[in-house]
C-alpha cells in the first residue's frame, strides 16, 4: 500500500538528513562555536519543517473529521493526554519532563487553533493564577475570556459562549474550594480534565518597599496561604479579601500604602514591584483546577471520574457508598460531604475515584451504588493531569 503523503498545499520544504557533529567527550575540549552554531541552526529549520509537516497534517484530521460545528468539536482531551504520556515516556533529557510536555502542549495549541481557537473561561481579570492554568492546560493559542466569578464561568460554557472553562477546585494546603463543588449540584455541565499549578505568592505594591504597606489585599484563599510570613512580616497591616488576586492588583496600583499578594505576572500586568517573594507557608503550595465542559470524552488509559452521590438517610449509609469500590481495589483520591439543597440535613457525597465510567472496574462499582443510593450523577471521567 502507498504511504499516504501530506496534503500539497503549502507543503514544507524537504528535509535533509542531517549528520551530527561529534560532540566533545572530554570535559577540557574546546568546541569550534562556528561549527556548533551551523549545527544548532541546522537543527532549527528541521524543527521548524517538522512542526509545519505536524500542522499540515492536523488539518487533515479535521478533513476526516468532516464539517463539524466549531472548534469545540475538533478538541479531543483524552488523545492530548495520550500523546504528552508518550512525550514523557521518550524523555531521555537533558530537558526536565515539564518543559517538554510545555513545549508539546503549544504546538498542539497551535495546530488547533488553525480551525478556530478554542473560547476558554476562567475567573478574572487578566493575571490570575486560573488564567495560568488555562494556559498550561490549553496553550497560548486558545481564546480566554476572563469573568467575575466561578458561577459566571459555569454560566458561560453552559450557554455555549465557552466551549470549556476553568475553576480552582482545591488547594495542597487549604483544602477544598466549597463554592466551586457546589456549582455541580445544581449545574449539568461535566469535568473534562484537571490542571494540577505550582502556585507562588509574591507580595506587589506600587513602591516596592515593605515600610510603605499599610493594607494587603488579595484572595481569601492566598491570605490564608501566606498567613504565617504576614503575620511575621506585616502583623500590623489590614488584610483585605477580594474576588480574585488580580482584583488585589488593580487595587494596590492605585496607592503607595497598598499591597496586593498574588502571582509574579500579575505585577507584570499591573506594572507592580516585587516587594517579597515566594511568600506562601508551605514549599509544595499546589493549586487543582477542573476543566468544565458541556460532554464526557473516551478513556485516556489514565483517567480519573468524579462522582456525585445523594444518599438516603440511614445507618451506614457511608459504608455502602465506599464499599462497592473498596471491594473492587478502586483508588479513591479525595471524598467531601456538601449540603445537598434538596432538604434540612441532606447531604451529597462528592469522590474521586481512579479509572473511566465506561472501564471496568469503576463501570460495575458504580451499577452496585445505584442500587440502594438515592442519586448517582457523573460529573466527569477525565485524564489524570499529566506531571
Amino acid at each position: 500500500m502507498a504511504k499516504a503523503k501530506p496534503p500539497s498545499k503549502a507543503k514544507p520544504a524537504p528535509r535533509t538528513k542531517r549528520v551530527a557533529a561529534a560532540v566533545p567527550e572530554s570535559l577540557g575540549a574546546q568546541p569550534d562555536l562556528a561549527a556548533v552554531r551551523a549545527q544548532i541552526d541546522g537543527i532549527d529549520r528541521e524543527i521548524q519543517s517538522l512542526i509545519a509537516e505536524r500542522a499540515l497534517w492536523a488539518r487533515q484530521v479535521g478533513k476526516a473529521k468532516g464539517k463539524l460545528a466549531a472548534a469545540v468539536d475538533y478538541y479531543r482531551p483524552e488523545r492530548e493526554a495520550q500523546v504528552l504520556r508518550r512525550v514523557v515516556d521518550r524523555n531521555e533529557g537533558p530537558l526536565a519532563d515539564d518543559v517538554l510536555v510545555r513545549l508539546f502542549r503549544e504546538i498542539m495549541s497551535a495546530c488547533l487553533a488553525q480551525q478556530e481557537p478554542l473560547k476558554v473561561g476562567y475567573l478574572g481579570p487578566e493575571g490570575t493564577f486560573s488564567q495560568q492554568a488555562v494556559h498550561k492546560h490549553f496553550g497560548h493559542s486558545a481564546k480566554g475570556l476572563p469573568l467575575a466569578s466561578v458561577e459566571e464561568v459555569f454560566d458561560e460554557v453552559a450557554a455555549g459562549h465557552a466551549d470549556f472553562g476553568v475553576v480552582p477546585v482545591e488547594n495542597s494546603g487549604q483544602g477544598t474550594i466549597q463554592s466551586t463543588l457546589d456549582m455541580f449540584i445544581t449545574s449539568p455541565l461535566k469535568i473534562c480534565g484537571e490542571v494540577e499549578l505550582r502556585v507562588h505568592q509574591y507580595l506587589l505594591s506600587r513602591t516596592g518597599h515593605i515600610e510603605d504597606i499599610e493594607r494587603v489585599y488579595s484572595h481569601g484563599l492566598s491570605l490564608a496561604q501566606c498567613r504565617g510570613w504576614l503575620r511575621q512580616h506585616l502583623p500590623q497591616a489590614e488584610k483585605h479579601a477580594v474576588a480574585s488576586n488580580a482584583e488585589a492588583a488593580r487595587r494596590a496600583r492605585n496607592a503607595d500604602d497598598s499591597a496586593a499578594i498574588a502571582g509574579e505576572n500579575a505585577g507584570h500586568v499591573y506594572g507592580l514591584k516585587v516587594v517579597a517573594g515566594p511568600i506562601e507557608d508551605r514549599p509544595d503550595n499546589t493549586t487543582r483546577f477542573l476543566v468544565i465542559g458541556r460532554a464526557l470524552f473516551p478513556p485516556s488509559g489514565h483517567d480519573r471520574t468524579s462522582i456525585m452521590v445523594f444518599v438516603r438517610d440511614q445507618p451506614g449509609a457511608l459504608f455502602k457508598v465506599l464499599e462497592p469500590l473498596a471491594r473492587r481495589g478502586i483508588s479513591m483520591n479525595r471524598i467531601e460531604s456538601r449540603p445537598a439543597h434538596t432538604g434540612l440535613w441532606q447531604y451529597a457525597f462528592f469522590i474521586d475515584a481512579g479509572g473511566h465510567v465506561e472501564e471496568s472496574p469503576l463501570r460495575d462499582a458504580l451499577a452496585d451504588l445505584e442500587d440502594f443510593a438515592e442519586n448517582v450523577t457523573v460529573l466527569g471521567s477525565y485524564p489524570v493531569a499529566v506531571p
